[in-house]
């Protein structure tokens, strides 16, 4: 298990954006394959179990939020008003010339951790877990135009946080 401490880890933190809830999320799938050890121990397909397990409790971690915090979205409406999350990053001093290609992705993790959930949970759902508009709409339970207009939104919030920290497109795929 501790093969795939990372990957559930990383997986809960993208969805949640709270170290301190992707570490409860973590736990959680832990415990929940530590339940299931004897069917896990020598399946070749466990860290994809501990994968979706860690979506699906983030996934449910993130929906539980939404309805505590409803009141307060619903007082500041956010990007409909023309927010702009990217001017909530800090931006560094000096350009990415000659940055590491964990720099980079430092900066594009901290970016992904700025966009609204909203925005987010779809794109780390598409780009990260694989999934299919379909499927995200299904497990937000949205409808489809909603997913495909929240990740197109998140990539355009996501392009404009990394150019102002001296990131471009050709820079993350390379």
């Amino acid at each position: 298990m501790r093969a795939h401490q990372d990957l559930v880890f990383s997986t809960a933190i993208r969805i949640t954006a709270s170290e301190a809830q992707a570490q409860d999320v973590a736990q959680e799938v832990f415990i929940k394959a530590y339940d299931n050890f004897d069917q896990l121990r020598n399946n070749p397909s466990a860290g994809g179990w501990l994968r979706v397990v860690a979506r699906n409790l983030s996934l449910n971690y993130a929906y539980r939020q939404k309805k505590r915090w409803r009141l307060f979205s619903e007082l500041s409406e956010g990007d409909e008003d023309g927010e702009d999350f990217a001017a909530n990053i800090a931006v560094p001093d000096a350009a990415l010339d000659g940055a590491s290609q964990r720099t980079r992705s430092e900066l594009i993790e901290r970016a992904l951790m700025a966009l609204p959930e909203r925005q987010r949970v779809p794109l780390v759902l598409y780009h990260f877990e694989g999934m299919a508009y379909e499927e995200i709409a299904q497990h937000l339970n949205v409808s489809l135009a909603k997913v495909k207009v929240d990740i197109h939104r998140a990539r355009a919030a996501l392009v404009k946080i990394l150019e102002q920290c001296g990131i471009t497109a050709d820079d993350v795929t390379t």
